[in-house]
């Protein structure tokens, strides 16, 4: 048997640490910069985020507070009323007419959005390779075209007397719509808006869909047919959840484009006839520079900004809940 023995340490002198204290202070070192740095590496865009959009949010709020009409602008008195503004827009009946309205059309903007995006999608996963890059560059050559260009467009293709629409109705035996006016009401003149706006958003969403459509190897399509599913047997088990995420992320940003529209539907028809296509963003425009009401235009704003907030938290809980940030 061995013997150790304990060398004797000089007195006051300070015992020496043990290697597995040393390094379990740099695994504790090491793990703590790991979890520190991404955050130190986001602080400069935080920061730029919170001064390109916090101040004025800020600075929304402040004027939301206050009567800020064209003689307290002129004037710069600081005349502050507290929620006034918000009561006199929350019980003005036009207010919930409009809102529903809004809310009407994003709905059904969305929706046919998301529609016919993704049967051109499934399309472009099905077509040749050349009536696929055909199609591609109409979409490509679709999204690029300015929204005042593609606005000023379709006014003309839906004109009384002009529009190309009513005489090649009229040649195909509909004479009815010689001299139709498509903006006379305002369901018709919101279809048309609709029609505008699904022109140009559905190509952004449909290469969306289809990338991740392309994602899907090929070999699980294979042991769909192997297995003896249909169409749409093989589009539920295989494409549907490779696209389902990137559907819900394109479904929010739909959401958030469209609820806050407001060049399309000003170009056509200013909100008309009478008001029975104005929006919440004509609406905002209407109250504050067009009528001077900046502080009641700030009231809208923060309402608008409100009820995005909703939509997007409801993202941000769908993102935080799944694993990985991938939306199930």
């Amino acid at each position: 048997m061995t013997a150790t023995k304990d060398k004797p340490m000089p007195a006051g002198a300070t015992p020496p640490a043990s290697a597995h204290v040393g390094a379990a202070r740099r695994r504790g070192t090491g793990w703590f910069s790991e979890r520190l740095m991404p955050y130190l590496l986001l602080l400069p865009a935080l920061a730029a985020v919170l001064v390109l959009l916090g101040w004025p949010t800020i600075q929304m709020l402040g004027i939301s507070l206050r009567q800020l009409d064209l003689r307290e602008l002129v004037t710069g008195k600081m005349v502050w009323i507290g929620f006034k503004n918000y009561t006199d827009v929350l019980s003005d009946p036009e207010f919930w007419a409009v809102a529903l309205r809004t809310i009407l059309f994003t709905g059904a903007l969305v929706a046919g959005t998301l529609l016919v995006a993704l049967l051109i999608a499934v399309l472009m996963r099905h077509l040749p390779p050349a009536l696929r890059i055909f199609l591609q560059i109409s979409l490509v050559l679709a999204w690029a075209v300015p929204v005042i260009a593609t606005t000023t467009v379709f006014q003309w293709i839906f004109d009384q007397q002009y529009g190309i629409l009513n005489k090649t109705l009229d040649r195909l035996g509909f004479h009815s719509f010689i001299g139709y006016s498509w903006f006379s009401t305002g369901t018709s003149t919101l279809v048309v808006i609709g029609l505008l706006v699904l022109w140009q958003a559905v190509p952004f969403v449909a290469f969306t869909l289809y990338a991740g459509l392309i994602g899907v190897p090929r070999e699980h399509y294979e042991a769909a047919g192997i297995d003896g599913a249909g169409p749409w047997q093989t589009f539920r088990a295989v494409s549907w959840p490779a696209i389902r995420p990137i559907l819900t992320m394109v479904t929010f940003l739909s959401m958030l484009w469209d609820f806050n529209m407001f060049a399309q539907v000003w170009a056509i028809r200013q909100g008309g006839p009478d008001g029975a296509s104005t929006t919440l963003a004509i609406m905002q425009y209407l109250k504050g520079i067009a009528g001077s009401h900046f502080g009641s235009a700030a009231a809208i704003a923060t309402i608008m900004l409100v009820l995005l907030l909703l939509v997007t938290g409801r993202y941000v809980q769908l993102l935080v809940r799944t694993k990985d940030g991938e939306i199930a």
